[in-house]
């Protein structure tokens, strides 16, 4: 018996890296249709055929209670940075080599750290405020000021990262008092209305194949933040947290194989510094004694994708039924 929380924590772990390689499965095929069609086609798209899942998710939600959101102004607020969130990370997938995309995106933790202070009131004395300062010189060392050209997706990459702490740090300061249905479905509803108002400016007609892309595209996303919310349940967040690094294996496996992308030493020396701030942060928080949020562990779901449901939502909904 006494083996019993290392097998759990390993079972989680393996299901949090079967859950990072799916979600890299995933970017390789929003980088794929990128290359035919807009972002605002693609998360719409992408939104519309969540849609039936998600309201699935939301019907088993049985408390007595409106739609009416409890603090209108942050989820609204939420729910537009979630669609800058989701746009910006469709376009940066399909700008960047995906090792500098997961390198911007592995600096969510950093950003969360900083908004954190005012946001939630944490108190970030000086030894995780010297992680985020190493892991923000990781992020320069991968741009590379002065030496390389930035372009939109260097900035789209950077709006995701910023949009998608942003959005985990109001579900943190708001989800104890707001239904998991109305966190879900005020994101999906303005995915939807958001894009579809752009939608007839940058319509492609879809051909069948792409509409399977696109399907199994969806499909995937659902598959690993189940996975992700398995390895919750049966792991510590400190266990299951740090496993999204390993999408940089996946980043370098299918670039290198399926995009042909080489990208300089300084990314991978960059992204290091930045993995190992994020960890250390991660570290941190798990230690009891740096911070009462925790709100880096608290992040569960991964930015940048146009299904609104997050790992969070599931996990409280498990717990309510469970009482």
């Amino acid at each position: 018996m006494r083996f019993g929380p290392l097998s759990n924590n390993a079972a989680g772990a393996a299901l949090a890296l079967a859950a990072f390689a799916v979600f890299s499965t995933h970017d390789v095929i929003v980088k794929k249709l990128g290359a035919t069609y807009s972002p605002f086609q693609v998360v719409f798209i992408t939104a519309l055929l969540s849609f039936p899942i998600l309201t699935l998710v939301m019907m088993r939600d049985s408390t007595p209670d409106t739609l009416q959101p409890k603090h209108p102004y942050w989820v609204t607020v939420r729910s537009i940075v979630g669609v800058v969130a989701a746009l910006c990370a469709f376009y940066a997938v399909t700008a960047l080599p995906l090792s500098q995309f997961y390198a911007f995106l592995f600096a969510s933790p950093l950003i969360i750290t900083i908004l954190a202070i005012p946001m939630l009131g944490e108190v970030v004395r000086m030894r995780r405020g010297l992680a985020v300062l190493v892991g923000l010189i990781g992020v320069l060392i991968v741009l590379r000021p002065g030496s390389s050209e930035f372009t939109a997706g260097h900035l789209a990459a950077i709006t995701t990262a910023c949009a998608g702490a942003f959005v985990s740090i109001i579900t943190r300061k708001i989800s104890a008092e707001e239904r998991s249905v109305v966190l879900i479905i005020y994101p999906m509803m303005s995915n939807l209305v958001i894009t579809a108002m752009i939608l007839p400016f940058v319509y492609i007609q879809i051909p069948l194949a792409d509409l399977g892309l696109f399907a199994i595209d969806t499909v995937l996303v659902l598959v690993a933040m189940w996975l992700l919310v398995a390895a919750y349940t049966r792991a510590d967040a400190i266990i299951v947290a740090p496993m999204q690094y390993s999408q940089i294996i996946w980043a370098t496996l299918f670039g290198i194989f399926i995009f042909s992308e080489y990208p300089a030493w300084q990314t991978y020396l960059g992204t290091a510094v930045i993995v190992l701030s994020g960890a250390y942060i991660l570290r941190r928080e798990a230690s009891g004694e740096a911070s009462e949020n925790t709100p880096v562990l608290k992040t569960r779901t991964r930015a940048g994708h146009a299904m609104t449901l997050r790992v969070g939502h599931v996990l409280r909904g498990r717990r309510k039924r469970g009482k």
